[in-house]
């Protein structure tokens, strides 16, 4: 008697990302439950199971959902290109996003959450994990569940800055915020949307609010997140300040351990790759922000290093105004051809190596693996179907080719997550997509009124 399932998806090709990497043609996924109870030929999975819904077929290629290492899903998405692509790291983080950050609304923010997760879901991402929500984090969690996406987020978390005032915070109010969210939004296998121990980072936190936040994941079970060391102002300001480079200073703080994903570092050395490998720490790599704000991955960026070093790296794809999309196929693309050029050896990031940062990778940053980041039996059903009877897909000949240097995510045509389709035919199931898009347009246009920043446009618009 065959068992009852509530969903079977079918593909030309399933990429499975499991332990061999097998790609099954004419493959099947058996779903129930929101768990993955099947995989394999589509033609045995069909003599033992009986699925209430079939979908896919003989002309997609089945992934697992990918997992965005860093995005952040307020503050930007509403003024995506507003801030000159000219700009120095300072005065693209001092002058332009933190003064648009601060004036957003509560409603603000949650249309914003929607947008970003949205464009993530469309292009084939299931989970991501935020690089701090800017202030109203019970309404993005809220619109994120409505959404359907998986994430992990966190709000703006500092005590240095002095401004923007809207948003400053002592010691005491920072850790007390980190202590909320933990508690009011537990980060538990059964729901998609929890909360991590999250810090902006940078040179914006105390020594007390590290080593708070450090103690705050390990008794949370979470994990710890922060950016670090894009440009050369990080490293520059922490020798002037203790003597010690970053990595370093955090190392004796004891801050770094296996669950701890940092964003960029970009602008180590040699002694912090080494803390860093001997820790455990893991990597959230953005290529198109590296690129954009000229931080100099391809110069001294050590991502290759890290990796023969036995580190993990996730891919992310930063703010709105620093790579200026959400799609992670296209940095995966970057990823697979960066250090390609700047070492001079094709043998840098295969496509293989590329789409295992993106999906296994980021699944192990987030503490993850045992959940996402590939089709296996046990894990979430969260699953992408790319089109392939699209330009860009044909002839298909070399799957893994094909998803990374050929694809983006306008291909992904249904996606899965938890057993639910929340896109469906290349349109969002959950939500009304033209009211969307028509309230993001008006809120953008009023926040940047509202910010006084001036538009640099270089070109007359008549």
């Amino acid at each position: 008697m065959k068992e009852s399932i509530d969903l079977m998806i079918e593909g030309w090709h399933v990429v499975t990302m499991n332990v061999s990497r097998d790609i099954i043609r004419n493959g099947a996924v058996a779903v129930r439950g929101g768990l993955i109870v099947g995989v394999g030929k589509s033609v045995d999975l069909r003599e033992r199971f009986d699925p209430i819904e079939t979908i896919g077929g003989d002309r997609f290629v089945v992934t697992p959902g990918m997992v965005n290492s860093h995005i952040h899903i307020t503050g930007e998405p509403l003024t995506r290109g507003y801030v000159p692509d000219d700009t120095p790291f300072e005065e693209n983080v001092f002058m332009w996003l933190c003064p648009l950050y601060s004036v957003y609304t509560r409603e603000e923010e949650r249309l914003s959450a929607r947008l970003a997760a949205v464009e993530m879901l469309k292009s084939g991402t299931t989970t991501f994990l935020e690089a701090g929500t800017i202030r109203f984090l019970d309404d993005v969690v809220d619109e994120l569940d409505k959404v359907g996406i998986r994430g992990r987020v966190g709000r703006w978390i500092w005590d240095l800055p002095p401004e923007p005032a809207v948003y400053r915070q002592d010691t005491d109010e920072a850790i007390a915020h980190l202590q909320d969210q933990l508690e009011r939004h537990p980060a538990n296998p059964d729901r998609l949307v929890g909360a991590w121990s999250t810090l902006v980072g940078h040179t914006t936190c105390s020594d007390p609010l590290w080593k708070a936040a450090r103690e705050l994941a390990t008794a949370h079970g979470v994990g710890l997140s922060f950016h670090m060391s894009p440009a050369k102002l990080d490293p520059e300001s922490f020798i002037a300040e203790f003597g010690q480079r970053p990595i370093q200073h955090l190392a004796d703080l004891g801050v770094l351990a296996p669950d701890v994903a940092i964003t960029h570092c970009v602008q180590i050395d040699d002694s912090e790759l080494r803390l860093m490998a001997e820790t455990g720490v893991h990597v959230a790599h953005c290529p198109t922000t590296a690129l954009k704000v000229s931080y100099g991955v391809t110069q001294v960026g050590k991502m290759p290093e890290m990796v023969m070093a036995g580190m993990n790296l996730g891919i992310g794809t930063d703010g709105n105004n620093a790579s200026n999309y959400s799609d992670l196929m296209r940095a995966v693309y970057l990823v697979a051809g960066l250090f390609k050029d700047a070492r001079q050896d094709p043998q840098m990031f295969p496509a293989e190596k590329a789409w295992e940062m993106a999906t296994l990778g980021g699944a192990d940053l987030m503490q993850m693996s045992d959940q996402i980041g590939s089709l296996e039996v046990g894990k979430a059903a969260d699953l992408v179907l790319h089109d392939t009877d699209r330009p860009e897909w044909r002839p298909l000949l070399n799957v893994m080719n094909q998803l990374v240097w050929s694809a983006d995510g306008r291909g992904v045509h249904t996606v899965v997550i938890d057993g639910r389709k929340v896109v469906e035919n290349g349109r969002m199931t959950t939500i009304d997509e033209d009211d969307l898009y028509a309230a993001v347009q008006e809120a953008g246009e009023s926040i940047t009124v509202r910010s006084g920043l001036p538009d640099k446009s270089k070109y007359p618009s008549i």
